[in-house]
């Protein structure tokens, strides 16, 4: 074997440029082009590579150091080094390396393509008139960059129509996208963690006619295949185009959100002074970016990214993230007090934080409290007992709040609006589609009941307990869960006496119900024993007066007091 020295190769013009990072080790073996260590300069961070296959002797450079084109940073001890005198540069040994890998990769790549030939014919030969499809992301009722949490298939899996493939979550709810086709499963083009929206490709699969049931052990090599064809490239070998896909990524930084785990206490910044320097220019703290260079370093790419966020954050509005100005609540190490453990938000609880935070700081809340005497309402649904259980369904206060509360959007119209304070101008909506927020294990869900003035009770009753078992499933589409105009919120079944909701966005009004009770109440002569229903009316003050709250309630009152009145 031979030594030869490691040079610093040519910067692309830059005249000195500092080392950030020393990746190879002495007595580490290394390939031709195998990066030794790193340099960073004004514009970009470049990892010198080795000039040949062999062992590093020794490292003379150290972090921090001033390196030029043609500076000696190490010492390489060469592979099979014997056949030619050590030039110094190992340009010889070098070019002999990449001359047989040439030859390698182009001997590799006609054996894959005669490969990739062979099987053609028989695949078409035992189609037996199956054919390929690619199948892409069906509607999403609206919904764009929904992350797959489940893969329910696997390659070469053999489905039924409408068998679920993946798994997808909203914001409120989960989605199983069904196959629509019947058919063996291909190439899966996705991964868990992955956004899809409308029209995304999902999987390749091969769809089965009826009674074609033959042929699918040549059809499962042929895919296999033209996968490995296509995965080697045109013109590359298999190897180089993995080496290039695994590289891919890690050489273009993700974009950085508001949120983020700060370092522990004493973890220092893992980025050059260049990087340091732009983000003391842009104003950022590098603690809350995540790097995506080698070993966590932050390159240039990450601070422009975590600019680029911020900026469209603020640009959403106020009231996003820690709201119009409002500074974030700086957290203490917990650990110094006691044993904690971290755990990750479900997109559910992030969804609902976000929005309530939002919610509350753009509109200005009020509340207003009464109370429903449900005496007669409550005696005439317990009577509805063997009538429900004929047509097998409860009849709960629920249906009796909605038609009430659709009643009174009607008398009140301008709690059935949404304001546009960018065009000043308000929104007045010409149907009553109420929201009923239901709790469930995952949080807090509000499916929709649509035109509700115009169903009965017994229709109202079997569509709730619909949609708040749906709920409780994570089976509620997105399109159950838009286009409310008003939202009932029900404490009932809990307890407590009152509660101030907090007003859902972009409705302008919301009614909490609390636990009946039985109550005193003078009715001129005496006290009568009357069951009373707590109501807390929280508004939206610029859409809503106090005086149109208060005929709001009183109104209700008079409704659930009298169920004949409904009728009117």
């Amino acid at each position: 074997m031979s030594q030869q020295d490691i040079k610093v190769p040519d910067l692309g013009g830059a005249d000195e440029v500092e080392i950030i990072e020393i990746i190879a080790s002495e007595g580490d073996s290394v390939e031709a082009e195998d990066p030794i260590l790193t340099v960073e300069s004004d514009k970009a961070s470049v990892e010198l590579p080795a000039p040949a296959a062999g062992k590093i002797v020794k490292i003379t450079a150290k972090v921090g150091d001033k390196v030029k084109e043609g500076d000696v940073i190490g010492t390489l001890e060469v592979s099979g080094g014997g056949d030619s005198a050590d030039d110094g540069d190992g340009s010889g040994d070098a070019k002999a390396e990449k001359d047989a890998k040439a030859e390698n990769d182009d001997k590799t790549d006609s054996e894959a393509k005669a490969s990739d030939d062979k099987p053609a014919p028989k695949k078409a030969k035992s189609s037996g008139g199956s054919r390929k499809e690619t199948v892409k992301v069906p509607s999403l009722d609206g919904f764009d960059n929904i992350p797959v949490i489940e893969i329910n298939v696997s390659e070469g899996d053999s489905v039924e129509q409408e068998d679920p493939l993946v798994t997808v979550e909203s914001d409120k709810a989960t989605m199983e996208i069904p196959s629509p086709f019947k058919g063996k499963i291909g190439k899966i083009l996705v991964k868990e963690g992955d956004k899809l929206s409308e029209g995304s490709d999902l999987l390749e699969m091969t769809v089965v006619a009826d009674g074609d049931d033959n042929g699918d052990d040549e059809d499962d090599g042929a895919e296999q295949d033209a996968s490995a064809g296509k995965e080697s490239g045109s013109g590359q070998s298999g190897s180089s185009s993995g080496k290039a896909q695994d590289s891919a990524p890690q050489s273009q930084p993700q974009p950085q959100g508001s949120t983020y785990e700060p370092p522990s206490p004493g973890t220092k910044v893992h980025a050059g002074p260049a990087v340091r320097k732009l983000a003391r220019e842009l104003g950022a703290d590098l603690t809350r970016v995540k790097g995506s260079g080698p070993k966590g370093r932050i390159i240039k790419d990450d601070v422009h990214a975590y600019v680029k966020s911020q900026l469209q954050q603020a640009q959403q509005g106020p009231g996003v993230g820690t709201g119009s100005g409002i500074p974030g609540v700086k957290l203490p190490d917990f650990s110094q007090f006691g044993e904690v453990e971290r755990e990750g938000m479900s997109r559910m609880m992030a969804a609902t934080a976000t929005n309530m935070q939002r919610s509350w700081l753009n509109v200005p809340h009020v509340t207003q409290f009464d109370e429903a005497d449900i005496t007669e309402m409550e005696a005439f649904r317990k009577a509805q007992k063997t009538a429900g259980e004929k047509k097998g369904v409860k009849m709960t206060p629920l249906p009796f709040l909605l038609k009430a509360c659709a009643a009174a959007l009607m008398e009140l119209p301008q709690f059935n609006v949404s304001l546009d304070m960018e065009r000043k101008e308000v929104i007045r909506k010409k149907y009553v589609h109420i929201g009923i927020a239901v709790d469930t294990p995952h949080g807090l869900m509000v499916p929709v009941i649509r035109n509700v003035d115009q169903k009965g009770l017994w229709e109202l009753a079997a569509e709730s307990a619909e949609l708040a078992q749906k709920a409780r499933d994570k089976q509620l589409k997105p399109a159950e869960m838009q286009g409310a105009c008003f939202t009932i919120t029900s404490l009932g079944g809990i307890g407590g006496t009152a509660f101030t909701p907090i007003v859902n966005t972009p409705e302008v009004a919301i009614l909490g119900v609390s636990k009946a009770a039985m109550k005193p109440v003078w009715d001129g002569k005496a006290f009568e024993p009357r069951l009373m229903l707590p109501l807390s009316l929280s508004y939206d003050h610029r859409a809503v007066n106090g005086a149109d709250a208060a005929r709001f309630t009183n109104l209700l009152t008079q409704l659930l007091g009298d169920i004949r009145t409904l009728l009117l």
